[in-house]
């Protein structure tokens, strides 16, 4: 039996026929599901008692993301790799998306820069106003933290938590909601009007801040569109959950030093 994998980018679709794996007694009934990776989709197809090692396996041989740097996301973190992709209940169509960072980016990001490069980071930051102090952001925070905020955690690093993120409010002061769809790879915006469905793969970026006065807390602008003008800005969002959005909407896992 051959896998198969087909790489998305855009409109266009590129297939190609992966190398043979070993073979295992029963792998029971085929599944086919999507995998999410750097905005990228890949469609795979594995039997069902194949276990989430296998899978990892597989992914780098696709992805070349090595297996101890992989987080796959299914309902929750995936986090036991005896388990099969029947136990998960993988079913057709299903959507599973992957975190990771290759090594050659940590390495890149930990490399100590040169003074020029120091003092031209410098030099662009001091000329930049934080965000907490830009008059747009200043009239939502002279309003004050919402009574109904979630608690706030500085110097903490947790995962999404399995409800929304809620207790915020957008640029005009209405309350807003983050819910999470890992399996659609899609993101709920809730305001008390509406709930808008952005699918993460089109959001261009995400930025935040700590707010001065309240460090636990951030703003936070989701960048729905192809400029800033199309920046959708949350205040107010618990600290200790921004790196898990940034990681979950922009899809790659920022490693915790």
């Amino acid at each position: 039996k051959q896998w198969y994998q087909r790489r998305v980018r855009g409109a266009e679709e590129v297939s190609a026929e992966e190398p043979a794996v070993p073979k295992i007694e029963d792998e029971g009934a085929e599944v086919r599901f999507k995998l999410v990776y750097n905005k990228q989709n890949y469609d795979i197809t594995m039997g069902e008692n194949r276990t989430v090692r296998d899978l990892k396996d597989h992914i780098e041989t696709l992805t070349k993301l090595p297996r101890p740097m992989q987080k796959l996301m299914f309902k929750g973190l995936v986090k036991d790799e005896t388990k099969t992709l029947k136990d998960l209940k993988l079913a057709k169509n299903s959507k599973m998306m992957l975190v990771g960072t290759m090594m050659s980016d940590i390495v890149a990001v930990n490399t100590k820069p040169s003074t020029s490069e120091i003092a031209e980071s410098t030099g662009s930051s001091s000329k930049r106003e934080p965000l907490c102090k830009q008059k747009l952001h200043v009239k939502v925070l002279e309003k004050g933290k919402p009574e109904d905020a979630m608690p706030g955690m500085k110097g903490v690093k947790h995962s999404l938590p399995t409800t929304p993120i809620n207790g915020m409010v957008n640029k005009t002061g209405g309350k807003v909601r983050l819910t999470f769809k890992l399996e659609e790879d899609s993101l709920w915006i809730g305001t008390k009007a509406r709930t808008e469905k952005v699918n993460m793969s089109s959001i261009r970026t995400v930025v935040s801040e700590p707010i001065e006065d309240s460090p636990e807390y951030h703003i936070m602008g989701i960048q729905l569109g192809p400029t800033e003008l199309s920046m959708y800005w949350v205040y107010w969002v618990p600290a200790q959950y921004v790196d898990a959005v940034k990681d979950a909407i922009l899809g790659k896992w920022q490693p915790f030093f």
